[in-house]
């Protein structure tokens, strides 16, 4: 087995989300939470379109005390074929430029969407605070 260091960056999907209902928790010890309730997304690339499924999804951000936000999302998405899979994901934000970089991962057991189980995804996000959007123009698997 050959070992190398490089990683590749495999087209995944394109992601859209809107965010509906925004919850602040001010004053935590940890900073300020912010409970941002996700009302749909639909991500869809070469090999899968998935849709949300019901309204059980949202990202948990942490605004720290020196102002770093680190969403913390899970969702629950739907292929055409009535499978479900759940996508959670981390990363930071920079609430200044609405950028973030993300690190999506995918648990399922819906026929021919197993292989997602193994993949581990990273995207760069930009989050729109007038829309109440967030948009993926590109999600990658790394290899």
């Amino acid at each position: 087995m050959e070992i190398s260091g490089e990683l590749e960056l495999v087209p995944l999907c394109k992601a859209f989300m809107k965010v509906e209902e925004t919850l602040v928790f001010d004053e935590t010890p940890s900073g300020t939470l912010m409970i941002g309730e996700l009302v749909d997304s639909v991500w869809e690339g070469e090999r899968f379109r998935l849709r949300q499924r019901g309204r059980a999804s949202a990202d948990w951000m942490m605004r720290s005390p020196d102002g770093v936000c680190r969403p913390d999302i899970r969702l629950t998405l739907e292929s055409e074929e009535g499978g479900l899979v759940l996508v959670e994901y981390t990363g930071r934000l920079n609430p200044e430029t609405g950028i973030a970089y993300t690190s999506p991962r995918f648990t399922t057991g819906a026929p021919g969407l197993e292989w997602l189980n193994h993949v581990q995804a990273v995207g760069k996000a930009y989050f729109d605070a007038e829309t109440m959007t967030v948009t993926y123009p590109q999600i990658f698997e790394l290899r």
